[in-house]
This record gives C-alpha cells, structure tokens and sequence, in this order.
C-alpha cells in the first residue's frame, strides 16, 4: 500500500504540477531527494508501525516528532507551555492503548516520530526554493522509486490487481496527494513551530472521526486529550497572531 500509495501521489502531482527539471541548481537537488526519501521512510516506518500496534497508538507516538521540534524551533518560551499541553493532550489520548505493545512496533511508530518531524523541515524548505507543487512532485517521485523494491517484494503480482490499484488510487489522493499540497502550501505561510502544534490535533481529529462516523467510544481521558490539544493548538496560533504585529511594527520604525 506505501508503494501505490506512492506511486499514484508522484503521478498525479507531476500530472497537475509538470515541473521542470532543468535549471534546478545541484543543491537544491540534494534538498529534493532528501525530502524524497523522508516521504518513503515516514510513510513505510508508519505502516510497519501499524502492522503490528493500535492505530491511535501509533499516532500518538508519531506525533511526539512534532511536538519535540515545535519546541526546539521556538524562539518564546511560552512555546514550551503550547508544546507542555499538547504533549499531555497527546498522552491522555493515548492512555487506553499503550498496553502490551510491540516493542518492535514501538520502534517503528518512534522512527515516523522522527522523519515526520524530518519531513516538516525538507517540505518547507522545498517549498522555500521551488514555486508551485513541483519540488513536491519530483520528491514524491523519487519517495515513489526509493520504497518500490519492498513493494515489489512482498506483494510482487498483487500490485497489478484491479482492485489494489484502485484502493491504491484513492489513498494516494486522498492521504498523499492532497494533504501534502496542502501542508506544503501552509508551511509557507506559518511557523514550522506553529505547524509542529497543529500536527498534534491529529489524534484529536482521528478520535473524533472515530466516534462520528466509526462509532468508537470516546472516554472522559480521551476528552480531556483532545481539549488539552485543541487549547494547545489556539495558543500557539495566536502567539504568532501576536507576534507578527510586533514584527511589523519593529520593520517600520525609523532608524
């Protein structure tokens, strides 16, 4: 699934995108196939993670990656506070699906922490030095090249299934395609700090999806997480909100 997933994210993005190759400097290449190869990695540590622990307990560990580099790329130490209560939001969330875990899985779940945290500095920093969505097509075509081989060998023939295409299909666009144009997008207009404790309603949003649409039940631990989040991600943007003012008005004064 991370290679169709892939796969048809690179094609459709170099479809919409046609980035041009040449006259990328050499540098920026590197830039692009590290974030490249980030994609890959971020999306196949996570689904090995999966395979083996809770899916609300893989996001909650992955989402520490997030949460760590929000707080080291502050510049206020009010971040901490944001960054204090989204971990704790985070922890509640996760309190009912942390026992007898994989230990390997763990491991796994904590590397996706890790490149996610990678993958919001290499996507803004492609986005920096390349207009549009094609830095992010031509890394998700080189994501796409860099996990084919373990698709290839564990599913081999089953890639070309009609059906495995066509539920590769729609996870590429509506799980990659999509959501990375748009973070993307975001990430030149907001804080990677900002970004990084906005991330962390994921397990918010994926606990309440649960309840409205899976009917999953929803304890008061659960809740409290979630407001513990939602509280923690309303701080944080509205310290920018603050800070950008401030800025302005420092820029404007005379010398």
């Amino acid at each position: 699934m991370v290679t169709l997933r892939l796969v048809f994210s690179a094609a459709i993005l170099l479809a919409v995108a046609r980035p041009r190759l040449r006259g990328i400097p050499g540098r920026s290449w590197v830039i692009i196939t590290v974030f490249g190869l980030v994609l890959g990695s971020m999306n196949l540590l996570f689904y090995e993670a999966i395979s083996r622990i809770d899916l609300g307990a893989a996001v909650t560990i992955e989402v520490l990656g997030p949460l760590v580099l929000s707080v080291i790329v502050a510049r206020r130490a009010i971040a901490w506070l944001w960054a204090v209560l989204a971990f704790a939001g985070v922890a509640l969330l996760g309190s009912g699906g942390f026992h007898d875990l994989d230990l390997v899985g763990v491991l796994f779940a904590l590397g996706a922490a890790v490149t996610w945290a990678l993958y919001i500095l290499s996507s803004r920093r492609t986005g920096e030095i390349i207009e549009g969505l094609g830095g992010l097509a031509i890394a998700m075509a080189i994501g796409a090249l860099a996990v084919l081989p373990f698709g290839i060998a564990q599913a081999g023939a089953t890639l070309l299934h009609p059906a495995v295409l066509g539920l590769g299909a729609a996870v590429a666009l509506l799980s990659s395609a999509i959501p990375y144009a748009l973070e993307l997008i975001a990430l030149r207009r907001i804080s990677a700090a900002t970004f990084s404790v906005l991330m962390a309603t994921s397990p918010g949003i994926a606990t309440l999806a649960g309840f409205l649409i899976l009917q999953q039940h929803i304890g008061w631990l659960e809740a409290g997480g979630i407001a513990l989040v939602i509280c923690a991600s309303i701080g944080a943007v509205r310290m920018r909100e603050r800070r950008e003012p401030e800025a302005a008005v420092i820029e404007e004064a005379p010398a």
